[in-house]
């Protein structure tokens, strides 16, 4: 490293920042103001604590061991403790919460009235029978789930590991739940960590401990964190004893990616550290042999555990609509309660006086009238309790059990690539997938395979492609096959006399191959990952490219400084993302093209104007830039020789060792690759170090004094270097163009007029080809660098220390400090990644939207990129009429709106809109035939800015008027906190049922705003997943898993629950025709332990079959006819005509079911039981031929359960009549069935009653499957055609079904935008627009 005047206490280290502070406090320097806390005052020997905002910790040795002992005692221990219930506890709490359930408060309060002489109905411990038997199974259930987290808490908490024991002064083994804040513990490799831990030490020498934070977040790529600054130099192992440090922290919170504190020295000076430092519990130590830490949180302080909440419970809207309904049955319920007291206070006032069985009081008084019909009301309501249908919430959580078995289990949801089928993580809400109407999409990863492919790059503003680079995936191995050609770009040729000749500079077999993976190993650390899923094959074609990087120049001087640029790009790629992996004050890389000559003179930027770019041949260019070009002469066939030798000659015999490189995203992962391609190599990375290998087959290493890491809100990283032949501070920064740009310095401060022009020149021609990157779908970077001075980067240095040891405003100072580098830069280059879109994507949209469901992407990509891939997936079409709307004033994007919507209006001509929305009349979901004959779709493209200004101004009611126009609409640079707030905007004001599927960490909020959230387990972490109420691995299983396991989950569970409606009031209503007979006394005609069974035995089964089983149409027909899952959307099989149309066959059935038997035995001389039994055995049949009419799918286990049910009556009521004798005195069923069985009547009433209770069902169900216009039914007559003429029929209603072409003149058609102060707003007509035409 070349001399320069930097001071001893400057070194190149992480642990630098310790020194500059006591260089700062040495030379009188002011002091920041938490620097001038009376932490820092000398005055004070010791110092207090605000132990309300801030926890400090003391270690637990012999010098602290006072302090330890006083401040330990108020912070939680590290036992857990995750059950509920003790055994004292678990009686009196479990019954608490199960009584919290208003339906079992119903049930209490019916067994309560029961219990009273003057209202009993049945015999009381019948009444407690139902409810003590519910009371006690899920007793049992939570008991054994509580048991088992115990046994589960006991065996963490009894967990092994080595505490510092200071009497001892060495590391004995305790139990976990030992382990107290302060302790020293020490772990090995593979241990899980205990408690939340400040890492003090690390066998490793460069002070890095990696984890595996799988248990976290679900991420299995290995994490690194570093030991607290100024102990990873170590020399030997870590001794407590010497440690007298104070350590002073927040509060324990549930972040797990943010912590902030400080230590304090003996000296009473501050050493700050973050989440870099911390190991989080639960984690796993991987490639560290040993580690040492200090705890900070114990126990349930911990972040893992503030973080474990349980399951997450949603609502589905059959559930909100069922309770509805319930409400209604009250109401029923009520008003027949109300009638049968009303009737008995009429039919006792028949008597002249008191009836015999009107019994008075001790005193001989007799109850009042009015007060006598109040009993009976209460009566009643025992007596018709059932009419509420408690029972179908449990059978409808078994019912989604069994649904869920059934998805679980599709392997057209399972994908073998990556070896996952689909997660059910919430069990509630399985037929909401059926009623989706608006989905809402991430695009990378969710979309695209987010598997990114270096295509193209722009150095100083001269574009490289890179045509052949998909060829290294065309390999059988590889999975992530690329097979499409790179055909864009055909201006970029070689001169006629370079056609002619080969491309090729230098050979095949220069570079290793090497497979690129996402996570890897580099042997030359010593760090190889134990269960790294990449891995090398030496039978590959170079990665990342097979095409060479050459420039034809006008002059050599032209050629050498192209190569030049290019290997400084390549470098600052490789350095940029290789530190990444780091945090905010870990180091990162320099710049390889100012480190190769200080005295190359600067490219003329005329001269590179008349550059043509070759991208042929299969050769990889390393493009290293020697002094000595300038002096050669390049002519002819000269150029060739030269170009050739100068590029390969070092390279030969060159054996690069096998590398696998380990990255935090893909994009940094294609980076590297990229750089290695073209011999620039990455052969070890340090916090401190990285060492370069360049295509000559010389290794430079760079030493990195800090990194600013990547965040959503600057949306860039910068790495901070010391150039390792110049001696320079040079700042590299990469990010997004948005951003970058924006950074730059400003042209007019050049030196003089011509490096003005350049610069302009370079800045314009380098947007241009950001442009036209974004037009064809790929990602963009801009990277751009400033030199600073050795005081300049002192000062800030110092600063970045103040702010990273603050415990106030930490955040804030270290963005204001990253925002104070980041400035004034110098542009370099930009990149262009392809991320592929998945397979299967344009045919899920495609029947997505002919499913009726509106389909919305939101993404933070540039919107050029976002238009492309949204045209690639079919979610806009060429002949879409396009509205793009980028403003951020509010006027304008009101008037933009106003003038969309008149627009569109236009197009779609007058309508007869289906809903309203807050006074808006918006327009039906399908227009009219004749419309959609004339008129192109629509399409928005709206972006981030002008969301902002739409929530700020109020618009939000136009906007979406707009929207529900619109065949699609796509959100660019949208953040986040956008995306959640669309969601909930579209789901709350329209009342919508909405879907959001996205892959990543920022798509959580999105997830958790939908009524369903869908997570891909992609190449982004499980964070979206572990956040998701159903995880998939491909976007193409959202079809199947909507269109057919949504629609049956929603057509078997909202029949089953008509279904329990009707049952339930039927089989009530009996009872009730019954009071007119017998004077409203609240007596029964069927045996109290029959009407149990009833519902217990009986009728249980065939509905729960029903939900599971069920299948009103096939798989085939689904997929192949989407529109089919508009029934759900429009709730056809459960709203409030089906409920009511219900409740009317009840009661129509019931009353067949009574009267019948009444007329048959009127006049006779039977007992109660034997006119009751006939009735029971009636409604049974009905019942259950009723089930059986709702059925679409029979199978033998449909028939078994349906002849069982009927059989199993018959079995029980035989062996129950005989064998109670003195059951129910004075009246007892003994032997009436028998008796029955013998009677012919009893036969043909059987026969004869459910025929007539059903013959109007049947009728209407004959009529509509005739008549009937539904889809629905349309599709279930094509589902029972042969295999030939089924296919045939599908493709006829498809073609019926596919709207007419749009007339020439209607896509000729533009419709130009009147002029708006200030907006940037475009209406692309079919024929004028195009993905190429968003600028």
């Amino acid at each position: 490293m070349s001399d320069h005047s930097f001071l001893p206490e400057m070194a190149l280290s992480v642990d630098s920042s310790w020194h500059r502070w006591q260089w700062r406090v040495r030379d009188g320097l002011p002091q920041s103001p938490s620097e001038a806390t009376p932490l820092l005052s000398e005055e004070k020997k010791r110092q207090s604590y605000n132990l309300i905002q801030q926890r400090v910790v003391f270690p637990n040795n012999s010098t602290c061991h006072r302090d330890w002992a006083e401040i330990t005692r108020r912070y939680s221990g590290n036992r857990i403790c995750t059950t509920k219930y003790t055994f004292l506890t678990f009686l009196p709490q479990n019954l608490f919460e199960q009584f919290h359930r208003w339906a079992n408060l119903y049930f209490l309060f019916l067994v309560i009235l029961n219990w009273m002489p003057s209202m009993e109905v049945f015999h009381r411990e019948i009444t407690m029978l139902p409810l003590a038997i519910v009371l006690f199974l899920i007793m049992v259930k939570d008991g054994m789930e509580d048991f088992k987290r115990y046994r589960l808490d006991r065996k963490i908490n009894c967990s092994n590991i080595w505490i510092y024991e200071r009497k001892q002064q060495s590391y004995v083994k305790k139990c976990w739940k030992d382990v107290r804040v302060g302790d020293f513990i020490q772990m090995q490799c593979n241990e899980i960590i205990p408690a939340d831990i400040l890492l003090l030490f690390s066998s490793d020498p460069n002070g890095i401990c990696h984890l595996e934070t799988a248990n976290l977040d679900g991420e299995t790529n290995l994490k690194q964190r570093r030991v607290v600054k100024g102990f990873s130099q170590q020399e030997v192992q870590f001794e407590p004893e010497c440690f007298c440090n104070t350590i002073v922290c927040e509060k324990p919170n549930n972040h797990l990616n943010k912590f902030k504190g400080y230590m304090e020295h003996p000296d009473q000076s501050r050493t700050g550290f973050g989440s870099e430092s911390l190991l989080l519990r639960g984690c796993t130590i991987r490639n560290t042999k040993v580690a040492v830490g200090i705890v900070i949180y114990a126990g349930h302080e911990t972040k893992a555990m503030l973080n474990n909440n349980g399951p997450r419970y949603k609502r589905s809207k059959i559930e909100r609509r069922m309770n509805t309904d319930i409400f209604f049955c009250i109401g029923l319920l009520f008003l027949m309660c109300l009638v049968g007291a009303v009737g008995h206070s009429l039919w006792n006032g028949t008597f002249e006086e008191h009836p015999p069985f009107d019994v008075p009081d001790a005193k001989g008084n007799f109850l009042p009238l009015a007060l006598r019909g109040f009993y009976m009301f209460l009566t009643m309501i025992i007596l018709l309790q059932v009419l509420i249908p408690i029972s179908l919430y449990i059978s409808i959580e078994l019912v989604k059990l069994g649904q869920i078995f059934f998805l679980q289990n599709d392997l057209d949801l399972y994908d073998e690539e990556t070896d996952l089928s689909i997660q059910c993580r919430a069990l509630n809400i399985t037929e909401d997938l059926g009623q989706i109407q608006y989905v809402f999409s991430d695009k990378t990863g969710t979309l695209t395979e987010n598997k990114m492919v270096f295509r193209r790059c722009t150095i100083m503003g001269s574009e490289y492609s890179h045509q052949e680079n998909a060829k290294r995936l065309e390999t059988p191995k590889e999975l992530d096959s690329d097979s499409e050609e790179w055909t864009q770009y055909k201006c970029l040729s070689f001169p006629a006399r370079w056609s002619q000749r080969p491309a090729t500079v230098g050979g095949q077999g220069r570079a290793q191959p090497l497979r690129r993976c996402h996570s890897a190993r580099v042997p030359i650390q010593g760090h190889s990952r134990q269960r790294s899923v990449g891995h090398c094959e030496s039978s590959q074609p170079p990665v990342a490219f097979s095409s060479s990087l050459v420039t034809m120049p006008p002059s050599a001087k032209a050629l050498g400084t192209s190569l030049e640029k290019i290997q400084q790009l390549f470098h600052r790629l490789k350095l940029l993302n290789l530190s990444q992996s780091f945090s905010s004050t870990v180091p990162s890389d320099t710049d390889l093209g100012e480190s190769l000559g200080a005295n190359i003179p600067t490219p003329d930027s005329e001269e590179r104007d008349d550059v043509s770019v070759c991208s042929g041949g299969n050769s990889t260019d390393g493009g290293y830039r020697s002094s000595t070009w300038d002096q050669v002469d390049i002519q002819g066939s000269g150029l060739d020789a030269s170009l050739e030798e100068v590029l390969e000659a070092p390279a030969l015999g060159l054996a690069s060792p096998e590398l696998c490189y380990e990255a935090e995203s893909p994009d940094e992962a294609a980076l590297v690759h990229a750089a290695h391609a073209y011999s620039f190599t990455l052969v070890s990375r340090t916090p401190e170090q990285v060492t370069v290998r360049l295509p000559q087959g010389t290794c430079l290493t760079f030493d990195v004094l800090c990194t600013l890491g990547f965040d959503s809100v600057r949306k860039r990283m910068s790495v901070v270097v010391r150039h390792p032949l110049t001696g320079e501070i040079i700042v590299y920064t990469k990010g997004a163009d948005s951003v970058i740009m924006d950074l730059l310095e400003d042209p007019a401060c050049a030196t003089d007029s011509d490096m003005e022009k350049k610069v302009r020149k370079i800045q314009a021609r380098t947007q241009k080809h950001l442009d036209l990157y974004a037009r064809d779908g790929l990602r963009t970077l801009c990277i751009a660098k400033k030199v600073i001075s050795e005081d300049d980067f002192r000062r800030w240095a110092s600063f970045r220390c103040e702010a990273e040891a603050s415990l106030d405003n930490r955040d804030e100072l270290l963005m204001e400090t990253a925002q104070h580098l980041e400035n004034q830069l110098t542009l370099l280059g930009a990149t262009g990644i392809e991320d592929q879109l998945q397979e299967g994507v344009p045919d899920t949209i495609a029947a997505l939207r002919e499913a009726g469901i509106q389909l919305w992407v939101l993404t933070g990509d540039k919107q050029e990129t976002a238009v492309n891939i949204a045209y690639s997936c079919r979610l806009l079409d060429q002949t879409d009429t396009v509205y793009s709307i980028n403003t951020e004033n509010q006027e304008t994007c009101e008037s933009i709106l106003n003038y969309a919507l008149e627009e569109v209006k236009q197009f779609h001509g007058p309508q007869k809109p289906n809903r309203k929305l807050f006074g808006l009349c918006l327009p039906s979901e399908t227009p009219p035939p004749t419309s959609r004959a004339a008129v192109p779709e629509v399409g928005l493209v709206i972006n981030g800015k002008t969301l902002n200004t739409i929530f700020q101004g109020k618009l939000e009611m136009k906007f979406l008027e707009l929207t529900q126009y619109c065949r699609s609409v796509l959100c660019c640079r949208s953040t986040p906190l956008q995306k959640s707030m669309i969601v909930k905007l579209v789901r709350d004001k329209l009342s919508v049922m909405t879907l959001s599927i996205g892959d990543g960490a920022n798509d959580v909020s999105m997830i958790h705003a939908a009524d369903i959230g869908i997570g891909i387990s992609g190449q982004e972490g499980l964070q979206a997943v572990m956040s998701s109420d159903f995880a998939i691995s491909r976007f193409r299983h959202l079809k199947k898993l909507l269109l057919v396991h949504g629609h049956w989950c929603y057509s078997r569970l909202a029949r089953m629950v008509v279904y329990y409606f009707y049952k339930n009031v039927c089989y009530v209503n009996l009872l009730f025709w019954y009071q007119f007979f017998c004077g409203f006394s609240g007596s029964t005609m069927i045996d109290y332990w029959q009407m149990i069974f009833f519902n217990l035995f009986f009728t249980s089964l065939p509905p729960l079959i029903f939900g599971v089983l069920d299948k009103d149409i096939s798989a085939e027909t689904l997929l192949a006819l989407p529109e089919l899952y508009k029934s759900g959307q429009n709730s056809e099989c459960y709203n409030s005509k089906t409920f009511w149309i219900c409740i009317v066959d009840a009661f129509y059935q019931s009353l067949v079911c009574f009267f019948i038997p009444y007329l048959t035995y009127k006049d006779s001389d039977i007992d109660v039981f034997t006119f009751g039994t006939p009735i029971n055995t009636i409604s049974l049949a009905t019942i259950l031929l009723h089930q059986a009419m709702e059925m679409k799918t029979w199978t033998i286990i449909h028939g078994l359960v349906l002849a069982g049910s009927f059989l199993m009556y018959f079995v029980v009521s035989l062996v129950y009549n005989a064998i109670c004798i003195n059951c129910n005195s004075p009246t007892n069923p003994y032997w009436v069935m028998e008796s029955q069985l013998s009677d012919p009547t009893f036969y043909l009433i059987c026969f004869v009653t459910p025929v007539t209770a059903l013959l109007p069902r049947y009728f209407f169900l004959s009529l509509q499957g005739t008549y009937g216009k539904s889809l629905i039914l349309k599709a279930q007559k094509i589902d029972k055609l042969p295999m030939d003429k089924r296919d045939l029929e599908i493709q006829s209603w498809r073609n019926r079904q596919r709207p007419a072409p749009i007339p020439e003149e209607a896509q000729h058609t533009h419709h130009p935008v009147p002029p708006v102060p200030e907006q940037d707003f475009r209406a692309n007509s079919p024929k004028s627009s195009s993905p190429s035409k968003y600028k």
